[in-house]
């Protein structure tokens, strides 16, 4: 196999990551099923600022299509929906721990250099 075919395989699987993960919403959802496990619905909501019920409701529906996300209906008065990763969607564990530390570098590197001017 060549080097460029298997580069196009790389960038087409990247391609189908973004696919899934693609938006503004859901590797935070994800994250936040990451990093506090079990979430209900109103935890998550409290979780991201600016996301909207439906907007919320919509993302978690295709998390949950995408096999990343189990919904639990509770048996609670009123009713209440529990989410948490699935063990697939815990497989992006690294994935999130890598993003927040290189969220975390760059925000250092862009306020050093703000400073410097």
């Amino acid at each position: 196999m060549t080097e460029n075919v298997c580069h196009k395989k790389e960038i087409m699987a990247i391609h189908d990551t973004m696919d899934v993960l693609g938006g503004k919403w859901k590797i935070s959802i994800i994250s936040t099923m990451c990093y506090y496990n079990k979430r209900r619905f109103s935890d998550i909501l409290n979780d991201l600022n600016g996301i909207s019920n439906k907007q919320l409701s919509k993302e978690l529906k295709e998390l949950e299509l995408n096999k990343l996300v189990k919904r639990t209906v509770l048996d609670t008065q009123p009713i209440s929906v529990q989410y948490n990763l699935t063990e697939y969607g815990c497989s992006l564990q690294s994935l999130i721990h890598d993003l927040a530390a290189w969220g975390a570098k760059h925000r250092e590197i862009i306020i050093a250099e703000s400073n410097i001017g």
